[in-house]
Order: structure tokens, then sequence, then C-alpha cells
């Protein structure tokens, strides 16, 4: 699968609420950094990636990310989203950087 197809992938499983279709796209224990400082958000990296998606999807029945734009250089794809529903009632814009491997998502960049 090419960048794009995998960072689809986990996109199309989010907006399902498909914890363990969602994990399958990222690498195991995938750091995730605040951009642009590069800090590693140890609240969302390794083994509490699954556990906050796990709270997020659960808390969220009408959760769902809507692509605005979309930046690809390479195995870097540069997401802007509109997301509503966010813990059952927030909407919010969210941009995320995502290094993309041979098969996953290695490495993840939110701005925060």
């Amino acid at each position: 699968m090419s960048p794009e197809e995998i960072v689809d992938g986990q996109l199309a499983a989010y907006n399902a609420r498909d914890l363990e279709g969602f994990l399958a796209y990222y690498a195991e224990d995938v750091p995730v950094h605040a951009f642009p400082s590069g800090d590693v958000l140890t609240d969302r990296s390794g083994p509490a990636f699954r556990e906050r998606y796990a709270t997020l999807f659960a808390a969220s029945p009408g959760l769902h990310a809507e692509l605005v734009s979309r930046v690809t250089h390479g195995r870097i794809v540069i997401d802007q989203e509109r997301v509503t529903g966010f813990m059952g009632h927030e909407t919010r814009t969210a941009m995320a950087v995502y290094e993309v491997g041979q098969d996953r998502i290695e490495r993840v960049w939110f701005a925060v």
C-alpha cells in the first residue's frame, strides 16, 4: 500500500471507531509528538496509544473526521481534518503529520 492508502485506512477505521482496525495501521508502541516542538506526548505514545483511542471511541459515538486537505511528500502525509463528535459533542480542527513505513504508520506529530 502507498503511504496515502495507509493513512486513508486508519482514517476509515477511526471513523468506524474500530479500535483493532485502527491500531493495525500503526507500528507497535508508535511515538506521538507535539508539533512543532517534537516533544513526545507520553499520554498518547506507545502503550498509552491503545488506551487513549479505546476511551475516545467509547465516549464518542458520533465521532467523525473529515479530511479537509492533504499534502504528501514521499512517505510523509500531512492531513488537516475537521473532527466532529469528539468526546461526545466537541468539534475541532486537527493537523497530523504521519511518517509512514512500508506497511504502517511509524511516527505521528499532532499540532497541539
